[in-house]
């Protein structure tokens, strides 16, 4: 697989072990690391079944599953992002799945240091150009991220 073909399938590549986000394999699904890093900590909750598109198409246990994971991974972001920087203020939890077509949750750590006019709205509303901004791609300098990211969902593992 050529560098970066993951991106394409996700959570196949995660299934493989091809996904050089994932943090952790969780019980209904994969904790990755956000390809962007303009908020240090934002990570997603992958589905472990591609085909996938909502959570209601889970069965009862699983969706309880996908949902605790979901709560294990924002647990483990809070408490790493809250250790690293003192300005770590919350996490706030979505499940939207409008460009993605698999189930999957974003984490998104949120800090005092945002721009006024961006602290309490939702973080899409940021600029695409923050989005894709080089500078903010996730790389070897979010290796410590990663580490302490994964230490915590080691800990709060069932």
């Amino acid at each position: 697989m050529a560098a970066g073909e993951w991106r394409a399938d996700r959570v196949g590549s995660a299934l493989r072990g091809g996904n050089p986000t994932v943090l952790r394999r969780l019980t209904a699904g994969f904790a990755v690391i956000g390809d962007t890093q303009f908020l240090p900590g934002y990570s997603v909750l992958l589905v472990d079944d591609p085909a996938v598109g909502r959570l209601s198409e889970l069965p009862t246990d699983r969706r309880t599953a996908f949902l605790a994971d979901m709560d294990r991974l924002a647990e483990a972001v809070e408490r790493a992002c809250g250790r690293l920087d003192p300005a770590f203020r919350r996490v706030n939890l979505e499940i939207l799945g409008n460009t993605d077509p698999f189930l999957h949750a974003h984490v998104w750590p949120r800090y005092a240091w945002e721009p006024p006019e961006r602290v309490g709205r939702p973080v899409w509303l940021y600029p695409p150009t923050r989005w894709r901004d080089e500078r903010y791609a996730l790389g070897p300098r979010h290796d410590g991220l990663r580490e302490a990211i994964g230490r915590e969902l080691d800990r709060l593992a069932p």
